[in-house]
C-alpha cells in the first residue's frame, strides 16, 4: 500500500507534534497556573538582603535606578551594592556622594580585571565577598524593578525552599519592528527556561533578575568553571548550582519583573545575543537536548513547509498543519504574554515567530564560524 502524502509532510507532521507537546507540557500549564496571591509580612521578609548592581559607565542608568531600588517596601532592610566595573564616567563620584546620605548602599570599585578573567564575573565576586547578608538579589544597572515589591517577591522564593530564584526580566515597549522582535525573544526564552524549571528542569537565569544565597555561590566555587568566559555570569551559575544539587524555583508574578532598555539597532542586539548564546555549549547534554529539540523543530517546521512550497505541494495536509500548528502555539504565546504581563499584538506573533527562528540559526551559523567575542 503506498503512503498518500510526500515524505516532507510526515516530517511536517513529526515537527508539529513535538511542538504541540512543549506546547501542551511546559508552555499552556506553566501560563494556565493560577496566580500566585501577594504575600503578608511573615517568615519570607525576616531575612535582610545584599542587592548588587555591577556597572561599567552607567551612570545616567543609575540615575534611574538607584532611587528605585532605595524604595522598595522590604521591612527586614536591604543593603545596595554598586559595584564600579572600571568605569571612565563619574559613577565613582556619584555613588559615593550617595553613600553619605545612605548608609545602606556600598560602593565596590574594580580598577583593573586579571588578564584572562571575565570582567564581569570577577567584579561580581568581588561584590559578593563584601556582601554582608546571606541573600543575594542581582540586576543590572540599565534595568529597572516594576514594582517597590521587587525585593520582597524576589525574596519569598527562599522560604519555600530554594537556594536560587528565577525572575523574568521584560524589555520595554517602543515603536518598530525591531523592538517586537527583541520583546518576543525575550518572551519565548523567558518561557522555556521558567517553565522547564517549574517542571524540574531548571537551566539557566537572567543577571538582570536573579537571586541566591551565598551559600550558593560557595556550593558552585562561584564562576571558577567558566571564569574565562564572558558570558554565563547567570545561566552557567544556575548549570553549576543544579550539578552541586542546589534548590532551584522560579518567581514570575508581574510584580517581581524588572524592565530594560532594549538594543535599539539590529547590530547591537546581534552582539548582545551572540554574547547570550556562547554559553550554551556548556550546558548539560540533557538540557541542550531539551532546549535543541524544541528549537531544530521549528526550524524543521519551517524548512520543510519551504521545500514543500517550491517542490509538489500537499496543499490540504499542509494547510492543516500549518493552522493547527499556528493557532495552538500563537495561543500559547499569547497566552505567555498574559501571564507575563509581556504582551505582543496577537497578528504579529506568526511573523514573529519565523523570522525569530531563521535569525536564531543566522546566530548559530555565525557563533560556529566565528567565535570571537567582546565583553566591554
Amino acid at each position: 500500500m503506498s503512503v498518500p502524502f510526500s515524505p516532507a509532510i510526515w516530517l511536517l507532521l513529526a515537527s508539529v507534534l513535538v511542538q504541540l507537546g512543549y506546547a501542551a507540557y511546559y508552555f499552556l500549564p506553566f501560563a494556565l497556573r493560577p496566580e500566585t496571591p501577594p504575600p503578608a509580612a511573615g517568615p519570607a521578609d525576616s531575612e535582610p538582603v545584599s542587592v548588587l548592581v555591577c556597572a561599567h559607565n552607567e551612570l545616567e542608568n543609575l540615575r534611574r535606578l538607584l532611587p528605585l531600588l532605595l524604595q522598595q517596601d522590604y521591612p527586614a532592610g536591604f543593603e545596595i551594592i554598586l559595584i564600579d566595573d572600571r568605569s571612565a564616567d563619574d559613577t565613582y563620584l556619584y555613588v559615593q556622594q550617595l553613600t553619605q546620605y545612605y548608609p545602606n548602599i556600598r560602593l565596590v570599585s574594580v580598577e583593573k580585571t586579571p588578564e584572562g578573567l571575565s570582567p564581569k564575573k570577577y567584579a561580581l565576586t568581588l561584590g559578593i565577598k563584601t556582601a554582608r547578608h546571606p541573600r543575594l538579589l542581582f540586576t543590572d544597572a540599565d534595568c529597572i524593578p516594576a514594582t517597590n515589591q521587587w525585593v520582597r517577591l524576589m525574596q519569598r522564593g527562599f522560604a519555600r525552599p530554594a537556594d536560587l530564584i528565577l525572575g523574568y526580566s521584560a524589555y520595554a515597549e517602543a515603536p518598530g519592528f525591531l523592538n517586537k522582535l527583541v520583546r518576543f525573544e525575550t518572551l519565548l526564552t523567558g518561557a522555556q527556561y521558567l517553565s522547564f524549571a517549574w517542571r524540574g528542569h531548571p537551566y539557566m537565569g537572567v543577571g538582570r533578575n536573579l537571586a541566591y544565597t551565598q551559600q550558593c555561590f560557595r556550593a558552585t566555587k562561584g564562576f571558577a568553571s567558566h571564569i574565562r568566559s564572558l558570558g554565563g555570569d547567570d545561566d552557567l551559575l544556575v548549570q553549576d548550582a543544579v550539578r552541586h544539587g542546589q534548590r532551584v524555583t522560579i518567581e514570575a508574578e508581574p510584580a517581581a519583573h524588572t524592565l530594560s532598555v532594549p538594543a535599539a539597532t539590529w547590530q547591537a542586539w546581534w552582539r548582545q545575543k551572540r554574547r547570550h548564546l556562547s554559553a550554551g555549549r556548556h550546558y548539560r547534554l540533557a538540557d541542550r537536548l531539551r532546549i535543541g529539540n524544541f528549537i531544530g523543530t521549528n526550524l524543521l517546521f519551517y524548512f520543510t513547509t519551504l521545500v514543500l512550497l517550491f517542490s509538489r505541494p500537499d496543499w490540504v495536509p499542509l494547510t492543516v498543519l500549518w493552522g493547527v500548528r499556528t493557532s495552538v502555539i500563537c495561543a500559547a504565546y499569547a497566552k505567555l504574554g498574559q501571564r507575563l504581563d509581556d504582551r505582543l499584538p496577537t497578528v504579529l506573533l506568526p511573523v514573529l515567530d519565523a523570522v525569530y527562528f531563521f535569525y536564531y540559526l543566522a546566530l548559530g551559523i555565525s557563533l560556529f564560524l566565528y567565535r570571537n567575542l567582546r565583553w566591554k
